[in-house]
């Protein structure tokens, strides 16, 4: 494909917020908007607002779109594009977004794990680049991880290879991804802010959000510390269980992993040492998302770059 003036059109679709970008064949980012997501409205309200913002885009690349990119939380039907009741996206069920964007604007479509998008993002452009065996975890509302296995991005029989969020890490903790306890509960934003209101009833209420837990943090609060202690244990063990599986060169923190620092990743790093077998953890470093707040940007193009093979570097 001639990549001289074509653009992308690249999704990041999260419980948060939804960003629409326009991207270069090379992953350069030339025009970018969001929204907040509001994601108890539905879908068919969200899916209205992201239809009225690409429309605005593609006025704006004038006619020079040629595929249209998505990156989504799961789990999903990658291939079909069919979005299978994310936890962060309430009421997404079974939905044909793969279809209904094709069939709306006439352009290919693909669509991919958010975790997996970073995955290939961080592969292509950022820490995991001239690596072949890395983990990315995304840290935010959820909780997931991409993998790249030998030189190449690892979906599993069903497409939910990196669902790691679900595993049972602890025989009790925050309700997060359908059950008590789960990996997600203890490492997404989501789940250290129901955590810190169990902890800690008369300091945060169900308002609270990590980064309300991280400033009281810095500002010395011994509570605010203890929060990330445990959660810092329980993210630990899941980093050490996955080092011990897989064998990563690298292990690529976005989210909160890369935005609250040592508040959360000291207490994760010494139980992963502790945990992980010697000569995983040997081999492994445990890396901040290089590509930083770009990373979901990026991420969104990245389904087009690895299924329609539309990268050109």
């Amino acid at each position: 494909m001639n990549a001289s003036g074509k653009n992308i059109l690249g999704l990041d679709i999260g419980g948060t917020k939804t960003a629409l970008v326009l991207g270069s064949m090379r992953g350069g980012i030339l025009w970018r908007t969001q929204f907040p997501t509001h994601a108890g409205r539905g879908f068919a309200i969200v899916f209205a607002e992201i239809n009225q913002t690409i429309e605005t885009a593609l006025n704006s690349a004038g006619g020079n779109v040629v595929a249209i990119s998505v990156s989504i939380g799961g789990p999903l039907d990658v291939l079909n594009g069919i979005i299978k009741s994310p936890p962060n996206l309430p009421g997404w069920t079974n939905i044909p977004l793969k279809k209904l964007l094709a069939e709306r604007y006439s352009l290919p479509v693909y669509i991919e794990h958010d975790g997996n998008a970073g995955a290939l993002a961080e592969f292509y452009f950022g820490a995991g680049r001239n690596f072949r065996n890395i983990i990315f975890i995304t840290m935010g509302t959820g909780f997931g991880a991409g993998l790249i296995l030998n030189g190449q991005l690892y979906r599993g029989a069903s497409d939910c290879a990196g669902e790691i969020g679900h595993i049972r890490i602890a025989e009790d903790g925050p309700w997060c991804y359908g059950k008590a306890g789960s990996l997600e509960g203890f490492g997404s934003g989501t789940g250290i802010a129901k955590l810190a209101q169990t902890m800690y009833p008369k300091i945060w209420n169900e308002s609270a959000t990590v980064i309300d837990i991280y400033n009281k943090h810095q500002a010395g609060l011994h509570e605010a510390r203890e929060v990330f202690e445990r959660a810092g244990f329980y993210l630990g063990r899941g980093l050490a269980i996955l080092a011990d599986t897989l064998n990563p060169e690298r292990i690529i923190l976005g989210g909160i992993g890369m935005r609250l620092g040592e508040a959360l990743l000291a207490p994760a790093k010494r139980v992963f040492y502790e945990e992980a077998l010697p000569q995983a953890a040997e081999v492994c470093e445990i890396v901040p998302a290089q590509l930083g707040e770009a990373i979901g940007d990026i991420a969104s193009l990245c389904a087009a770059f690895d299924q329609g093979k539309m990268l050109a570097i």
